[in-house]
Formats: structure tokens, sequence, C-alpha cells
């Protein structure tokens, strides 16, 4: 981040006092920062750009028009100084895999023969290639193949649900999945062939199936999709054995990925990004994480989480990553700063839930792990509590650098997070993130300072969606959903979705989501996708679900509560809690399985029949019941006299357990 301030500042012919005075150049002089972020990081491209920007407007801005470049081609073979091809590129380890590591020679070779195979298959720039694989060096070697080719990657972790990954994949019409046989999670086993022909018969558009034996490696019991176009993992390898890299050269905007939202009111949006924003971005982002040549940067997630697609951003710092398949507490919450020392992670990446958990646990990894190569780490998926603050710096290192993120899947990167040349202040992000406009808005779209509002962002960023897949465009080119996704609220001003409050010395405090996705252990999933799940059993008629902070329980504690409303004559016992909650386990994930099913008589909705999931939450979180939701809005306002009752019911338990 320095060197880039005095080469930026040198160009310029001036002086960056401090980071903040970077950061409002940054947002003010958009073409000028991005233009820099270009140079600086020397980006490799077949053809230049015309101009950075062609409109600064929000929806439609256009960036880079004329460039011709390659994701792929610029994390593989870098853009400042070749890299080492002995080099570790991957190290990695799994419940089913002891630590290994993969160079960078062996990274592309790899790459070139799996995008071989690929082409052997018949995928070609645009194909969609989708993947039902956990965070291994296959997924990884699979998607950077993908990319080289300029077809468009997808991916969903392997613990997903059959309709969770059609209601995904099912949008973008893929041409190839890659799939694995099952995994490990907790140290249990989970096969997941079942699951992936439940998929493959909802997916006519699949002409191949690549399988990888993961689970059953060495198993008598090894069979694969018996089905017209199937081959394994190394089939697909020999196809392309010897090949050389090749990087289909595409526009700027063209399609690099498909990530998806949580689907809160109805099938997932499928937003695509593109390979010069992404690039551009995470080449950025490098510089907030302090990412430096030899090091080793872990973040715990799935293949179905975009810190997925972050994680692998981080080769572009000519960073070796970290990938880790497992339970981040099996056999332990210890597991991960094991891993932390046996890896010689440098920059480590968690849950605020997980260092939540470690704490209440006891963990003590100052004591039980030489964590001397640890410089920094961070923690995303929801706000971070001042207990995790302290815990750190007493039970970890003193002198560590902590800093708490947050963004999110729309953008694949954070609004706000850390930066190392700024302190750390207990409970705060350090700062809103270089080339981003971040501000606190209240209703009436006026910034505030010191008090939460919504989080805005009131410039474009180059990783900002492309389109939503299937979304049908308006007049100006720009689809209707992604419209009303993100600007609806402030035509012209980007809405998140978040709390947030900016502080006076230009940090950030998150609250959490003003909206109702369900965020558990940093995988996010909408209400729909549960509700789908629960309605499935025919004693279910309706449902309501929220998170909110646990009753009496520890700050930053969640707890995942959903209400449901059964047929006539049917009451909730334990064998229909028990069954409700197997569904969601298995159509959504193991890890959005309600912490209590109670049942309700009716679901509070809108008049025009919307569940009061914000407001239901707001009550169970204290708020008053008149300023979280407007009667004359309700259909059935007497329907949130159940929730008043139940938020006094816990005020009450979390009085007596304070004073017990």
């Amino acid at each position: 981040m320095t060197r880039f301030m005095e080469w930026t500042g040198r160009r310029r012919g001036e002086r960056f006092a401090d980071y903040d005075a970077l950061w409002r150049w940054s947002v003010a002089e958009l073409e000028q920062f991005w233009a820099s972020i270009w140079d600086y990081f020397q980006i490799r491209a077949s053809a230049p750009y015309e101009r950075v920007l062609a409109e600064r407007r929000m929806p439609g801005a256009r960036w880079f028009e004329g460039a011709e470049l390659n994701y792929a081609e610029n994390l593989l073979l870098g853009g400042r100084a070749a890299r080492d091809p002995s080099a570790p590129a991957v190290v990695h380890v799994s419940e089913l895999r002891g630590l290994d590591q993969l160079s960078w020679g062996e990274l592309a070779a790899q790459v070139a023969a799996v995008a071989a195979g690929l082409r052997s298959l018949g995928v070609a720039r645009g194909d969609r290639v989708v993947a039902y694989m956990p965070n291994i060096p296959e997924t990884l070697i699979a998607f950077l193949a993908t990319t080289s080719i300029g077809a468009v990657w997808s991916s969903a972790a392997p613990e997903f649900g059959a309709r969770s990954v059609i209601d995904r994949f099912a949008q973008i019409e893929p041409r190839v999945l890659l799939a694995v046989d099952g995994y490990r999670h907790g140290g249990k086993d989970f096969d997941r062939r079942g699951v992936v022909e439940s998929i493959l018969a909802e997916l006519p558009t699949v002409q191949s199936t690549v399988t990888l034996p993961y689970l059953f490696t060495g198993r008598s019991d090894t069979r694969s999709p018996a089905r017209p176009g199937a081959l394994s993992w190394e089939e697909l390898l020999a196809r392309g054995e010897g090949a050389a890299l090749h990087f289909e050269q595409v526009p700027f905007e063209h399609p690099l990925w498909v990530l998806y939202s949580s689907g809160t009111t109805g099938l997932p949006k499928a937003i695509v990004h593109g390979h010069g924003g992404i690039l551009v971005e995470q080449l950025k982002k490098g510089m907030h994480l302090d990412l430096r040549r030899e090091d080793r940067m872990f973040w715990f997630t799935t293949t179905g989480w975009m810190m997925w697609n972050f994680l692998v951003g981080c080769l572009l710092a000519d960073a070796a990553i970290v990938l880790y398949d497992g339970s981040p507490g099996h056999p332990d919450l210890g597991i991960l700063f094991r891993l932390a020392e046996q890896a010689g992670m440098t920059g480590m990446g968690v849950s605020a839930g997980l260092l939540a958990s470690a704490q209440k646990a006891g963990v003590e990894p100052r004591r039980e792990h030489d964590l001397k190569m640890l410089r920094g780490i961070g923690s995303t998926g929801s706000p971070l509590a001042p207990e995790s603050f302290r815990w750190v710096y007493e039970h970890v290192d003193p002198e560590v650098w902590l800093y708490s993120t947050s963004g999110g899947t729309d953008v694949c990167t954070a609004f706000v997070g850390g930066c190392p040349l700024l302190p750390v202040y207990e409970g705060e992000l350090q700062c809103r993130a270089l080339g981003c406009a971040v501000e606190s808005w209240d209703e009436q779209g006026r910034a505030l300072i010191d008090e939460v509002g919504e989080l805005v962002v009131t410039e474009p960023m180059p990783s900002m969606p492309l389109f939503f897949w299937g979304d049908r465009a308006g007049e100006d080119g720009v689809g209707e959903r992604l419209r009303e996704s993100y600007f609806s609220m402030y035509p012209g001003t980007w809405r998140h979705g978040d709390w947030i409050r900016i502080t006076p010395r230009g940090g950030a405090v998150i609250y959490g989501r003003s909206d109702s996705t369900i965020n558990r252990q940093g995988v996010r999933m909408g209400t729909s996708e549960i509700y789908r799940a629960a309605g499935a059993l025919e004693e279910v008629l309706d449902a309501v679900v929220v998170d909110v902070p646990r009753a009496g329980g520890d700050e930053g504690a969640l707890e995942m509560l959903l209400f449901v409303v059964l047929a006539p004559g049917v009451e909730l016992d334990e064998d229909l809690r028990e069954r409700i909650r197997a569904r969601i386990r298995e159509d959504c994930s193991p890890r959005h399985v309600p912490n209590d099913v109670m049942q309700i008589d009716e679901v509070p909705r809108t008049l025009s029949g919307k569940a009061l999931e914000v407001p239901v939450k707001r009550i169970l979180m204290g708020a008053d019941p008149h300023q979280a939701a407007s009667a004359d809005s309700l259909a059935n306002p007497r329907a949130l006299d159940y929730f008043v009752e139940l938020a006094a019911t816990r005020r009450a338990k979390a009085k007596e357990k304070a004073r017990g």
C-alpha cells in the first residue's frame, strides 16, 4: 500500500499525506485511480483500452472499453515479474487428504491439460461449466482452465442439497458438470452420488459429466454416473496431457463467473461478473491484505461462497493460497490454528462466529501453537464483536494485525475492511476500501457521520455485476431485476442492504443486514430456499424464518428461529420438528438447520403478500413494534402480536440469566 501510494503520488506530482487522502482521491478521481491500478500492476492485455470509464453512472457504467485480456493469464503468468515455477502456489489439506502443495509450474501444467480436455468435450468461449466440488486443488484447476477458454464458471459446495443446486445452475444452462462422489465433514462421510444424479436429471443442457473420486478413492465402491458423456477427472486430464497454455482473449466485460444471491424473494439471482472488473478489483484488494510474494494466504470458505473466488484472487499477488476442505470445529475448534502452524500461514481469514466460538471454548492458540509466521487475521461473514478483538490480542498474538471486513457476493469484494497503514480499534473496521465511495445514508438519502444508516455506494465500481443471467433488460439496456435489487431505494446510488456507521476517524461499524438474508457460518441462504424445504412437508402451510441474537446469550451469538403455520388439526410435536429440520438439512445445507421451530397461527404479511421477515427480526431484537412495521401496510397486523409477546419473554429470560 505504501509503495502504491508513493508511486501514484509521484505520477501526479504530489504527496498523499495518509491513507484517508489516498482514499478520497480514489473515489473522487475514479478514472485516474483505476488507470493507476492497471499501470501499477502491469496488467497483461492483448489490446489496450480506449478510455477508463465511458460514462460515470449507475447502473450501466462501462469500464476499460476496447481492452482484450484474460483473467487466468494474468493470474498464472503475472504482470510484473516472472514467477518461479518451483515455488508453491497452492498449499492444501482436507479431512480426506493430508497436507500437500502444488507448485506454480504444476498448477499451470494441470490447467493447460484440463483446458484441452474441456475443449475436447466441445467447451468454447461463452459456454457454462459448473462444479459441484469442494475447496480442493482440482476445483481451482477446473476454474482456471474454464476461464482460460473464455467459458463461464459457476460452482456450488457439495453440502448444498439438490434443489438449491438446481435452482442455481438451471438458470445458466451449463454444458459441463464437474462433481465429486462425496466428501467428509466433521468426521462424517457424505455420499453425494445420488444427489448428483438428481441434479443431472434437471439439467438437460449438460452434455458431459466429469466425476472426481474423492470420498471413495481406493475403495471398491467407485461407481460414477452411467450416462453418455460421463468420464473421470483422470480421463479429462489424460485428454489434454502435454498441452500448452492458451488464453482466449476476451473483452474487459466478458463474463468470468456466475455467483448467486441468497434467494430471499425467489430464485437466487445469477450475478455475472467480468474478467476485467474482477481482475482490477482483486489486484487492488491484494494491497488491502498486504499480500507479498512468498506469503501464504488462507480464508476458511466453501466453493458456494464468494470468499472462495476472493481467495483464488490472492494468487494475483504472487502469494500462495491455502485451501482447506473440512469442518472448522473438528476434532476441536483449534483445528484452523494447527493448520496455520503446519501450513506456515502469513494471513488467515475466518468468520466472526468461529472466533467467538473459539473464545467460548477456551482455545489458546498462542500457548498451543507456533504462529510466528502469522502477520494478519481477517474476519468476515458477520460483525466481529469487541470481545473477539480482545481475545485475539490476548490469546493469539498481541502484535498481529486483526482486520474485520464487510462486502458482498454482489461485488465479490469488501466495501469496508482492513488497511495495513492504519491502527486497529476494537469493534471497528479500519477503513473504506480504495475506489469504494461508501457512505451511511438515512431514508431521505442524506449522508450520516457517526450514525447508523443504510450502506450505500455513490460511485460505480468495476466489479459491480455486469447483469443478472436471464434478467430482462429495460430501454437503457439495464436489467429490471438488477435495478430493483440495488437502485430502487435511491435511484442512481447502490444500496447494499447493510446497516453501517461511519466513524469520525473514517472507520466503520457494521450492524448486520437490513434485509432478511440468513447467514450461517459465512454461508448465505435465502429465506425462500428454507421455505421451499419446510413447505415440502404436507403438514407445513406457511413459514417465516429469522436469525437473531441468542436470548441471554453472549454478544455476537446468533440463533435461527423458524416459525411455521401448520395444517388444521396438526400440532408441532418433536417428530414433526425433527422432520422439518431434516428436510432443511437435505434440501438447503446442514448449516441452515434452525435452532428452534415454533408454531404460529399466521405469518405477518404486507398488503402485497410479502412476509415481514425484517420487522419480525427487529421486534425480536427489541425494536418498538410500531417502528418496526406500520400497521397500515399490513394485511394482518394482529399476526405480529405473537412476536411482540415472544420478544418480551426473551428479554425477561435475558435479564434472569444476567442476574443469575
